[in-house]
């Protein structure tokens, strides 16, 4: 059992810089479970972009607070890595809405819900990773939540191939299949950025068990 007293010794503001920014990672998602509704309508990118912005100052603010901070109980690299994998999420959410944007008719019969569900759950489980850290969390309990976290990420790879399939059935015309392929491998990056993250975390709450 380890506290955040321990982990993060005065300095509560890295904690609460690192949770703003997991809950950007997850308002990215939920930005892009709108956009995947109405995948044939164009919509505005606003949300994402808004969520990206916020999530690369938060990053600028715990670089800031690296720079001013004399002493940190975790490791500077650490809260860094955590800093930079979580601010990739919304980062490659925006650029799946890009792509939907950008060719809205080629998702027409298209159904996303299932992979995006599975992002939901990702950002979730992330918050939920990093909100345990404040109150203290054990080796075992922390290794279950990033056990289940790399559970959703194995189910989305699962999922990617059956679109892959589908996409290469030879039914669909060429441009749709070029715009599809680009599009699920930005899909697969951004919980792939789950991941990454969670990993991060877990080895955090290794070094300070």
């Amino acid at each position: 059992m380890f506290s955040l007293q321990r982990l993060f010794g005065k300095e509560d503001k890295f904690f609460d810089l690192l949770e703003a920014s997991a809950q950007e990672a997850r308002t990215s998602v939920q930005a892009l479970i709108r956009f995947s509704q109405v995948p044939d309508q164009p919509g505005s990118l606003e949300a994402f972009i808004q969520s990206r912005r916020k999530g690369k100052q938060i990053t600028a603010e715990i670089s800031e607070a690296l720079c001013t901070t004399f002493v940190t109980a975790l490791e500077r690299e650490d809260i860094e890595a955590l800093s930079n994998s979580l601010y990739k999420i919304p980062k490659t959410a925006e650029k799946v809405g890009e792509r939907m944007l950008l060719c809205p008719q080629h998702l027409r019969g298209v159904d996303l819900s299932r992979h995006v569900e599975m992002l939901e759950q990702a950002t979730d489980a992330i918050l939920a990773m990093i909100k345990d850290l404040r109150k203290g969390s054990n080796l075992e309990r922390m290794k279950a939540q990033n056990d289940r976290l790399q559970h959703i990420e194995g189910e989305a790879d699962k999922h990617i191939l059956e679109l892959y399939k589908d996409l290469y059935s030879g039914r669909h015309d060429p441009l749709k299949v070029i715009f599809l392929k680009d599009l699920f491998e930005l899909l697969e990056k951004v919980i792939d950025r789950c991941r990454d993250a969670g990993n991060v975390i877990n080895q955090i709450v290794l070094k300070n068990s």
